[in-house]
């Protein structure tokens, strides 16, 4: 659903791209098409590098699913571990396809996200917080 949600919320920012941005809540967030040609939060990391290393943790982060599906491991791990690669294979598409990511939320003073990036930070903050519990 939230993969769906994301490919279709990413379609709208293109064909809206030379619209002014749509005022959600006032000037602090907005819909708004960016084309991000960096890694999460725009750290620099220029191609081809950036999808190598991005590809690589996809293909490893499907293993582990796989992995740990096969050794019946707890749900919320996999489903947690899945949220985050379906998060990631929106924004490899994207670059793959576009040669950057699209971007549509925009939080004034802060950055410019998609959902697949709430996928991918919410699912290793859960999991992050899941472990440090059970230290």
């Amino acid at each position: 659903m939230f993969f769906i949600s994301d490919r279709y919320l990413k379609s709208l920012a293109l064909i809206f791209s030379d619209r002014p941005p749509l005022k959600l809540i006032g000037d602090f967030f907005s819909f708004n098409f960016t084309a991000n040609y960096n890694l999460a939060f725009s750290l620099p990391l220029k191609e081809p590098l950036l999808s190598v290393l991005v590809i690589s943790v996809i293909l490893c982060l499907g293993f582990c699913v796989l992995y740990l599906i096969n050794k019946k491991t707890e749900q919320t791990i996999i489903i947690f571990l899945t949220l985050i690669l379906l998060g990631a294979l929106s924004n490899i598409f994207d670059r793959l396809t576009y040669g950057y990511v699209i971007d549509y939320w925009e939080l004034k003073y802060f950055t410019v996200f998609n959902l697949a990036d709430i996928m991918i930070t919410g699912g290793a903050g859960v999991l992050i917080i899941k472990n440090l519990k059970h230290k």
